[in-house]
């Protein structure tokens, strides 16, 4: 029997300063980390919709985002079964509203993930910017550790690399 799939799948647009927080969160992940067949991590950037099949695919799922969630720049959250359709009635972008949706049609496959958000309150989504602003920065290892504690908690053992991958882009493994 195989193991189940498990994605960690970062989503937001890179562009724009804190919105890239979960791209960037796997982005480091994948840089620092090895793991198993069976767990895969995407970039799904802006994609939404478009992520139906990607996330069919998965019997867990785990969901890196800027999560606007009235609280301080900064904040933590960990979202998930009945606290994410709250979600829904808080969209604050366009590929929250096609994630959430796509994450909804999920269920007409008749193949819904288990699934968790993890995410830092945004300070900034509005500046055109590579980088993080320095409060969501100092979020991205706090974070990278819930990712891995919702793996270790899934039976997923992640071996740290003695040294990260050198990208062939150097944008890939920001921030450093």
């Amino acid at each position: 029997m195989n193991p189940p799939h498990i994605m960690v799948l970062g989503i937001g647009c890179i562009l724009f300063r804190d919105e890239g927080f979960g791209v960037r969160v796997v982005q480091k992940l994948q840089a620092q980390y090895d793991f198993p067949d069976h767990v895969s991590l995407i970039d799904g950037g802006v994609l939404g919709v478009n992520l139906l099949g990607v996330m069919s695919e998965a019997d867990y799922l785990i969901v890196v985002d800027a999560i606007r969630h009235k609280g301080a720049p900064g904040d933590v959250y960990r979202l998930e079964k009945s606290q994410i359709p709250d979600r829904i009635r808080a969209k604050n972008s366009l590929h929250q509203i096609d994630f959430l949706e796509a994450l909804t049609l999920c269920q007409a496959l008749d193949k819904v993930p288990e699934t968790v958000i993890v995410g830092v309150e945004p300070e900034d989504i509005d500046t055109l910017s590579i980088e993080l602003s320095p409060v969501v920065l100092r979020q991205v290892e706090p974070v990278m550790a819930m990712v891995l504690s919702e793996l270790e908690h899934l039976g997923v053992c992640c071996q740290k690399r003695s040294q990260a991958r050198v990208p062939c882009n150097p944008l890939e493994d920001y921030p450093h």
